[in-house]
């Protein structure tokens, strides 16, 4: 229970800010396992769309504080890796 309007606003200004987050996180998650099902289907091309949006998702993501810019980076690292091994 917050003790004074400051901290009154800052819960709500958290609330908020963790919905958006969420919202993020899981639209990149999204993206991550609709890339996967592509490559495990054998659609390289379509893979190849889907990873360039995936990895631009990534980069919004770590710009703004969602994920952690090196977590980002490890992502797309492996993902572009999972391409290379699928040939």
């Amino acid at each position: 229970m917050p003790n004074n309007a400051s901290a009154e606003r800052r819960a709500r200004s958290n609330i908020r800010k963790h919905l958006q987050n969420k919202s993020v996180k899981s639209r990149l998650k999204t993206l991550e396992k609709s890339y996967e099902d592509l490559l495990a289907a054998g659609k390289r091309d379509d893979a190849a769309v889907a990873l360039r949006k995936v990895s631009s998702a990534l980069d919004k993501a770590a710009k703004t504080g969602v994920i952690h810019r090196a977590t980002a980076s490890r992502k797309r690292s492996r993902l572009t890796l999972h391409m290379a091994v699928a040939k």
